[in-house]
């Protein structure tokens, strides 16, 4: 296996939560922003959103950098079939989190690793999906969280990584890290399918 301090890793994001997950597998990577539409297709999915939009970024980022391997990623927050993006605004994140109290929102979080080493360029893809069960919350604990954690870039309207925690009752999942941002393991997983070693 090549291992994978050897090869240009570029991070298809300007996510500083991407950029710190991806500091856990390896320090020597670049960060370039994808300038991708994220607008969601009508009818898409929550899920083919998620993988569309990975895809998308690892493609717009490895055309501009040959010889490199590109990862894509990309997370949708799902109620009910419903995209929830970033809210952007303290408004917006307050009535992401009244729509999901008490309720099951799912988090879809696909990659796409770009192998521009090649010609062809060979992709591969993973998609995690996390359940997370929101606790009830009243209006007061709302504002008081928003306030506290300002979480306007992420989707959801939380940082499960710190204080966010506290309003869930569960969390499904395969992988941790998915819903930080990243799926670690399957990013593990394609890299040994390319045959680079992380460890």
């Amino acid at each position: 296996m090549t291992p994978l301090a050897d090869l240009d890793l570029v991070l298809a994001s300007t996510s500083r939560y991407r950029r710190e997950l991806l500091t856990r597998l390896t320090p020597g990577f670049r960060c370039v922003a994808p300038q991708v539409d994220e607008t969601a297709g009508a009818d898409e999915s929550p899920a083919a959103l998620a993988a569309r939009l990975a895809q998308a970024k690892a493609r717009a980022v490895a055309a501009t950098n040959p010889g490199a391997l590109v990862l894509g990623s990309d997370q949708v927050a799902d109620l009910d079939g419903r995209v929830f993006g970033k809210p952007g605004t303290v408004e917006a994140a307050q009535a992401q989190l009244r729509a999901c109290a008490g309720r099951d929102v799912l988090f879809h979080t696909a990659i796409c690793l770009i192998d521009a080493r090649v010609t062809p360029w060979r992709a591969h893809a993973a998609q995690d999906t996390t359940r997370v069960r929101m606790r009830a919350l009243d209006a007061a604990e709302i504002e008081r969280y928003v306030a506290r954690e300002q979480p306007l870039d992420c989707a959801g309207s939380f940082k499960s990584e710190a204080l966010g925690i506290a309003l869930f009752e569960r969390i499904e999942t395969l992988d941790p890290s998915a819903l930080v941002g990243l799926p670690l393991i399957a990013v593990c997983r394609l890299l040994r399918e390319c045959g680079i070693g992380v460890i």
